[in-house]
């Protein structure tokens, strides 16, 4: 009985070989992943759902912020992309620093998210006239330059040679009074426990550093409360200008939209200052597909937008800005 079974089978895998060897080789070819991504165009995200605050009523106003979308570099995606203009294959480099793991990276980029979003709070309530208040500055390392530190990636840096930091402008104050080579004991919490760490500081550009990117993650209490959700997916700066747009839009009930759908890209400060992004011309793209009137973005992203446009003759109005302030006047004299 198991020989005659037995037979079958390897009959049916002999007159179907081709078929086998054939799906292996699909198989194969999609999870070989080469060291490169492809960028292409993404979507958008409607704010109006993200962002509530409370007793203020929902005015429907048609604010939305732009990604990329990404694919790994397998080697099916890589030949397509061949075909496909508006299919760019990245190397990994550029997207990921020397070193960095998935996980550094990640974390990384949701530390940019998280000071993003409490950048865009307090840039759009100052902007208003309305309450906030900073309760907390919480310090983190988002990148490890120098290899001669003992920094991780999300490190929440609490002091420095026994000195309590409140904000990274105390950080930089402490370390003009050194000098190069000298070493720093930083008092960091790492997975829930206070340790100590040690950093040699380098040069870089006549100042003196730890050799880590560090970012602000702030706490923070409002009158009215705000509310600003994200997707576990979702991460980076480059929706700050869109959030803190939405965030104004709905304190002062202004309707900025007007009815025609605004997307738009571009890092925040927490003073307002709007900065350049990545990937800005799949963001252009992706909100010609989804039938945007206005495309918002930094000063420093406007020639290759401006080029694009030109390039295609999009329908589509781009308005370049520097600043929060700017965004809302332009927005409300339309």
């Amino acid at each position: 009985m198991h020989n005659k079974v037995y037979e079958k089978v390897i009959n049916f895998i002999k007159e179907n070989l081709w078929f086998f060897i054939s799906l292996i080789a699909i198989i194969l070819l999609f999870n070989i992943e080469l060291p490169y991504i492809i960028e292409m165009p993404g979507g958008y995200i409607p704010l109006n759902d993200r962002i509530t605050i409370e007793g203020k009523d929902n005015i429907n106003s048609e604010l939305g912020m732009a990604y990329v979308s990404t694919l790994k570099g397998n080697i099916p995606f890589i030949l397509f992309s061949y075909i496909n203009p508006d299919f760019d294959i990245v190397s990994k480099d550029k997207v990921m620093y020397e070193d960095e793991t998935s996980s550094e990276m990640e974390t990384r980029d949701k530390l940019l998210l998280n000071e993003s979003i409490s950048n865009a709070t307090i840039a759009a309530y100052s902007e208003a006239g309305e309450n906030f208040n900073i309760e907390k500055t919480k310090i983190y390392v988002a990148h490890v330059i120098n290899k001669n530190s003992e920094f991780k990636t999300g490190d929440n840096i609490i002091k420095i040679d026994g000195r309590v930091v409140n904000d990274i402008v105390d950080i930089q104050n402490y370390l003009k009074t050194l000098t190069i080579n000298d070493t720093v004991k930083l008092t960091v919490i790492r997975d829930n426990k206070e340790i100590d760490v040690k950093s040699t500081l380098i040069k870089e550009d006549d100042r003196l550093i730890m050799g880590v990117t560090i970012v602000n993650n702030y706490e923070i209490t409002t009158n009215p409360k705000v509310e600003i959700k994200s997707k576990k997916n979702e991460s980076g700066p480059s929706g700050g200008l869109m959030m803190a747009l939405t965030i104004y839009d709905k304190l002062t009930s202004s309707n900025l939209s007007k009815g025609d759908k605004i997307i738009g890209t571009g890092t925040i400060s927490k003073d307002g200052l709007v900065g350049d992004i990545g990937g800005v011309k799949y963001k252009l793209i992706g909100a010609i597909n989804n039938k945007a009137k206005v495309f918002l973005c930094s000063k420093g992203n406007y020639e290759e937008v401006k080029k694009i446009k030109e390039e295609r003759n999009y329908d589509i109005i781009i308005k370049d800005v520097a600043t929060l302030s700017e965004a809302i006047e332009y927005l409300k004299s339309r």
